[in-house]
C-alpha cells in the first residue's frame, strides 16, 4: 500500500472540508476587523477611554498609516487595481468555470478583502480631507471597523454556504 495515498485519504486535502481553511478564514476576518487602517482597535478604545497621550498616539499612527496608504495608491494605484482584477478574475474563472475547489476557496477569501481595502481607502481619504483627530478620528475608525465586520459576516456566511454545498455535492467519500 502506498503511504502517500494513505495519508491523503486520511487527511482530506479539499479546501472546504479542511479544518485549516476554516481556521484561516476566521483568522483573516479577525485580523481584518482588529487592524483598521493599520491601527489596532485596542488603541482606538484606549484613546477614547483615557485620552491624553493615548489620543495623541492614535492621531500620529493614523496620520502615518493614512499618508502611507494614500501615497501607495497615488503612485501605483492603477497597477494594483489591474493586478487585483487579473488575479481575482483568474481565480473566479478557474474556480467556478473549471471547478477547481482551491481557486474557489482563495477567491472567497480574497474578493471580500478587496471590498475592505476599498473601504479603508475611502476612510483614509475622508480622514485626510477632513483632518480628523481625536474623537472624530476614533468614530471614523469605529465606523470603518463596523463595516469591515459586516463585510466579514457576509463573507463567512456565503463562504460557509458554498462550502456546505460543495461538501454535500461531492459527498463524504469523494
Amino acid at each position: 500500500m502506498d503511504w502517500y495515498a494513505s495519508i491523503f485519504e486520511l487527511i482530506d486535502m479539499r479546501s472546504f472540508s479542511n479544518l485549516w481553511f476554516w481556521i484561516a478564514l476566521a483568522v483573516v476576518w479577525s485580523t481584518a476587523s482588529h487592524w483598521v487602517l493599520g491601527v489596532p482597535y485596542d488603541m482606538v478604545t484606549r484613546a477614547r477611554r483615557v485620552g491624553g497621550q493615548a489620543e495623541e498616539d492614535l492621531n500620529d499612527i493614523a496620520r502615518v498609516n493614512v499618508n502611507r496608504m494614500l501615497y501607495i495608491v497615488e503612485v501605483s494605484g492603477i497597477w494594483l487595481f489591474a493586478f487585483s482584477c487579473f488575479i481575482l478574475s483568474g481565480l473566479a474563472t478557474a474556480g467556478f468555470a473549471y471547478g477547481i475547489e482551491f481557486a474557489q476557496a482563495v477567491f472567497l477569501l480574497a474578493f471580500p478583502l478587496t471590498w475592505v481595502a476599498l473601504l479603508n481607502l475611502v476612510t483614509a481619504r475622508r480622514i485626510r480631507a477632513e483632518t480628523l483627530q481625536g474623537e472624530m478620528l476614533a468614530r471614523a475608525l469605529g465606523r470603518c471597523r463596523l463595516y469591515t465586520q459586516i463585510i466579514g459576516m457576509l463573507a463567512i456566511f456565503f463562504t460557509s454556504l458554498w462550502g456546505m454545498y460543495q461538501n454535500l455535492s461531492i459527498g463524504v467519500l469523494g
